[in-house]
């Protein structure tokens, strides 16, 4: 299977607060995509090491990412980005959190674009209209689309709140336009790093643990048995791109099993 893939993460999103946003493209979303609502994330249940172990395939325990402050890996397992350079992938990632620039070593990117949570009123469409026009002019074949305002909004006013639900469903309307915009040249891989409850999260409670994985795109089956992980994603972006996963990586390919 050869393609081109758009990762878009969704910070903080449980797979509830999707199905409760009341934004009208979720059902037409899971009914038309291979869809896993009790993925499970890995422990600690927090961002960055979230996002190392989706990336390296390993768990945290390998990576040594236990916080939100990165260090160097004791023994380096090499992440998507590094992957898909090696075997002239170009890739382009879109945040707006910025210790998500350490996820890959400088020379992987062939675009990379931050915008401060803080600095920039809705930065999370803003970073989608910024993908859009990428895909639309260079078709590059990963990209990976961070959407961090649902996070925010939970940390602030809380989990499945009436807040967290709407920046839900602006997120997945920055997920539809995406969608529309490239015309089925992409395969999509729509995830959650964590969930979260009350103002928080980083425990092993199902409310933190649990995330939805969603695959949509021309030729993939709606029904595969089994109930993925995040380490099983950076595998499933190299299977859909036609290359190997890293020797090193623990999770195997959604699509291959």
């Amino acid at each position: 299977m050869k393609n081109k893939v758009i990762l878009i993460l969704v910070d903080g999103m449980r797979p509830d607060g999707l199905l409760e946003c009341e934004n009208p493209y979720v059902p037409h979303l899971l009914e038309s995509s291979c869809t896993f609502m009790d993925s499970q994330t890995i422990m600690p249940s927090v961002t960055l090491p979230c996002h190392m172990s989706l990336f390296h395939s390993v768990p945290a325990d390998r990576h040594g990412i236990l916080t939100n402050t990165w260090v160097p890996q004791v023994r380096p397992v090499k992440g998507i980005f590094d992957v898909l350079a090696q075997n002239n992938k170009k890739s382009a990632s879109f945040y707006n959190w910025e210790e998500l620039r350490d996820l890959g070593k400088p020379g992987t990117l062939t675009k990379s674009l931050y915008l401060a949570l803080g600095d920039h009123e809705n930065s999370d469409n803003i970073l989608t209209d910024e993908a859009i026009k990428l895909a639309e002019e260079s078709e590059p074949d990963f990209i990976f689309l961070y959407l961090g305002e649902t996070d925010e909004i939970g940390h602030k006013h809380g989990w499945m709140g009436k807040e967290y639900k709407d920046t839900v469903n602006n997120a997945v309307s920055c997920i539809e336009r995406v969608i529309d915009a490239t015309k089925g040249a992409y395969t999509f891989i729509i995830t959650a790093d964590h969930g979260g409850h009350d103002r928080s999260h980083g425990s092993d409670m199902p409310e933190d643990m649990t995330i939805p994985i969603i695959i949509h795109g021309k030729g993939i089956p709606e029904n595969i048995a089994g109930s993925p992980t995040i380490l099983d994603i950076a595998p499933t972006v190299t299977h859909i791109l036609g290359i190997a996963p890293d020797r090193d990586w623990e999770g195997i390919s959604i699509l291959g099993r």
